[in-house]
């Protein structure tokens, strides 16, 4: 009998994956990424990236889960037992992620209480990096003491995960994202309705879908392509395999796949519509070019909007409060599913309760993530982000496909499987992917990634600074194997309940 926790609907589990795919990204990395590789033109190559990496790569780790029955390292082992160490990596890289994640959620929860009187002021650079989060008081691998107006609002994003997690996958996760998803599409669309009126929109919208036709010969261009629909995704996280697991035996793998990834780009789409006709606004209100203001990151989210919210012409503050909330909303979701994917693993293998499992590793991460409330917080996050996604998430990726591809061989009896229980029939399309373009794809980002970081320090930090970001990559695979070493509290045969 398979006594592991289930969703208590379809719907609750293509709520949480949506969930866990919309996140920060969508908002303040997609835009600025698709006008900086060739605007309408860019959409070709990311819908080729998602329907030959995204999509195959989401019905892999769908049916992985599935089938398996376990969190990552679990599911790994189950198809091998030399596979659990790259379980383990994942679930890792998951861990790092989620102590500074919450800090850019714990942004978003004080700037939606500065919305109502928009305490910002018209100096938004100065208050978000001197004011607020204070990191333009010291030098980058520089802790500089509490930024204390940042550490309260982090203490309350961890409390509500907290909440959600012990309360386990049907009473927590699911009733949580089936109350923040519609919610965060609602608040989303009415901002984007809003924007879409004002001056300068119709130029802001021009800017993002007007189409450079000669970018798409730059390999960089299919390289963010593919990028942006790797990371947005929660691949190679090991969540969407824990997620999975939790369906009941019969789902339909394959549609779930095709919701959840062509919902995620919907809605980086919506961002996109959203954020440029707000900066069309701006740019058309202040006389500048949009390629004068168009970036992506905080500096997006945090200076320039607010900036683009003072000038409004009505309803400031209401526009402010429904904007920050729905970051907050895209924040929350991820990182439920980002702190599951380990506390999943940990109850799996040392066979303790959720409540300890949550205890433990979501305390531990909350502990270290105060280490980005301090004033050198941005630089740690920054620099800890760059090579734990380049090195971690992408590389961890591209290991997962030649394994299950190549090494253990299973997409034959993946296939079967997810054609067993699925009304889409997954064909050659789908193994051609994976064992081919996919390993293809994700081997050129690594090694572009590597030639990047060699040709020049990342963000001109120092050597040692950026010695702490190498090594948490490398922790988090060195901890992997570590972990895979140890004995499980119960074996594999008696906790095997494969279809």
């Amino acid at each position: 009998m398979d006594n592991r926790e289930q969703w208590g609907s379809r719907a609750g589990f293509l709520f949480a994956a949506i969930g866990s795919a919309i996140g920060l990204g969508n908002i303040w990395r997609f835009p600025a990424v698709a006008y900086a590789n060739g605007g309408g033109a860019f959409f070709i190559p990311y819908l080729i990236a998602l329907l030959t990496a995204g999509i195959p790569l989401l019905i892999l780790e769908f049916t992985m889960g599935h089938k398996y029955r376990g969190s990552a390292p679990l599911t790994l082992a189950r198809i091998s037992k030399r596979g659990e160490w790259l379980g383990w990596w994942q679930v890792l890289v998951s861990f790092f992620i989620s102590t500074y994640y919450p800090i850019i959620i714990a942004w978003a929860v004080s700037y939606t209480i500065f919305s109502f009187n928009l305490s910002w002021g018209s100096n938004t650079e100065a208050f978000f990096q001197k004011d607020y989060a204070q990191f333009a008081l010291v030098h980058p691998g520089q802790i500089g003491g509490m930024a204390w107006k940042v550490v309260i609002p982090l203490v309350v994003v961890w409390i509500v995960v907290f909440a959600i997690l012990f309360k386990g996958v049907q009473k927590g996760i699911e009733r949580a994202n089936k109350i923040c998803i519609p919610l965060l599409v609602v608040l989303f669309t009415i901002i984007v309705i809003r924007a879409v009126t004002l001056p300068g929109a119709a130029e802001g919208l021009d800017a993002f879908f007007k189409p450079d036709w000669g970018k798409i010969a730059s390999g960089s261009v299919w390289v963010a392509a593919y990028g942006q629909i790797f990371f947005s995704l929660s691949i190679a996280f090991g969540i969407m395999v824990a997620y999975a697991s939790y369906l009941p035996r019969k789902t339909d793998i394959t549609n779930n796949a095709f919701i959840t990834g062509l919902s995620n780009s919907g809605f980086e789409l919506l961002a996109g519509i959203g954020v440029f006709a707000a900066l069309g606004f701006m740019a058309h209100s202040a006389g500048v070019s949009i390629n004068d203001i168009a970036q992506g990151g905080p500096n997006l989210v945090f200076v320039v909007l607010p900036k683009i919210i003072n000038t409004l012409p009505a309803f400031q503050s209401a526009f402010a409060v429904l904007f920050f909330l729905s970051i907050v909303f895209a924040g929350l979701t991820s990182l439920i599913s980002i702190v599951e994917a380990y506390v999943s693993a940990v109850q799996d293998k040392f066979n303790i309760s959720r409540a300890k499992a949550v205890g433990w590793g979501g305390g531990i991460a909350a502990v270290l993530s105060v280490l980005y409330a301090t004033k050198g917080g941005l630089y740690f996050l920054d620099n800890i982000d760059h090579f734990v996604n380049a090195y971690g998430v992408a590389l961890a990726g591209l290991v997962e496909v030649i394994l299950v591809a190549w090494v253990f061989r299973k997409l034959g009896e993946l296939q079967k499987h997810a054609n067993g229980i699925s009304d889409m029939r997954l064909g050659a399309w789908w193994t051609v992917c994976l064992s081919v373009i996919t390993p293809i794809v994700l081997g050129y980002m690594m090694i572009d990634s590597i030639r990047t970081d060699f040709k020049a320090p990342y963000s001109g930090y120092s050597g040692s600074f950026l010695a702490l970001g190498v090594a948490i990559a490398v922790l988090s695979i060195v901890l992997g194997w570590i972990i895979a070493g140890l004995k499980w509290k119960r074996t594999l045969e008696e906790q095997k309940e494969v279809s």
